[in-house]
């Protein structure tokens, strides 16, 4: 079980990094987007996604 819900955060986080940087964003302040827990490319993604 632990797999699955590893992969279920794996595969969302790939999605908002792939959205975030077809929308021109690839860094948060000083780190790379690889680098951000899922709870910030979340925060991210809502802030940019009114614009896109």
């Amino acid at each position: 079980m632990p797999n699955r819900l590893r992969l279920a955060i794996e595969q969302r986080k790939n999605f908002l990094i792939t959205c975030l940087i077809e929308w021109g964003i690839y860094k948060k302040e000083d780190k790379q987007l690889y680098e951000l827990t899922l709870s910030e490319l979340e925060a991210e993604y809502r802030l940019n996604k009114i614009d896109h």
